[in-house]
């Protein structure tokens, strides 16, 4: 059994470097007034990056993004962040999408990837997932849930990275 957790942990470790050296893909995405972004442009704006995937019905995404958005205004004064949140809502959801942000007043730029098309490209399996870019576009972070707290998780990266 301990020869299996090593394994395991070695695998683990072994897929996070691979995925913290990768850059943003290029997939066409909208955002909530129908502008077409191409994704691998969110990371060219010489300053980090934090993208996050939801959906409106996950409950843990909510509480995340709410959690962030209290401590975006001072994230963005000291490290100059920028975050995108891509839904992943498909159908008749995607219309809840700008409600809920309006609702919500968060500050974030929203794309709607209504296909999956950027989720397959980054292979998000399940959500809330989250990637910190670094200003040369590298992804340098990705975290899978939600707990209180996590956030200090991306601050930390932020105050490395800076």
């Amino acid at each position: 059994m301990e020869i299996m957790k090593k394994i395991l942990l070695i695998l683990l470790f072994g897929v996070m470097s691979a995925g913290t050296q990768a850059q943003l893909p290029s997939v066409l995405l909208k955002d909530m007034n129908g502008k077409v972004v191409d994704t691998k442009d969110l990371a060219n704006e010489d300053r980090p990056v934090l993208i996050s995937f939801f959906a409106t019905w996950c409950k843990p995404c909510m509480r995340e993004l709410t959690a962030i958005h209290d401590l975006y205004p001072d994230w963005q004064e000291r490290y100059n962040l920028h975050i995108y949140i891509v839904s992943v809502d498909q159908g008749q959801d995607v219309q809840k999408v700008k409600p809920l942000v309006d609702g919500k007043a968060w500050e974030y730029d929203v794309l709607l990837d209504e296909d999956g098309e950027l989720k397959r490209a980054m292979n998000v399996q399940s959500i809330p997932h989250s990637f910190l870019i670094d200003k040369d576009g590298t992804i340098i972070f990705n975290h899978v849930g939600y707990t209180d707290g996590d956030e200090a998780e991306v601050e930390t990266k932020l105050k490395i990275d800076s």
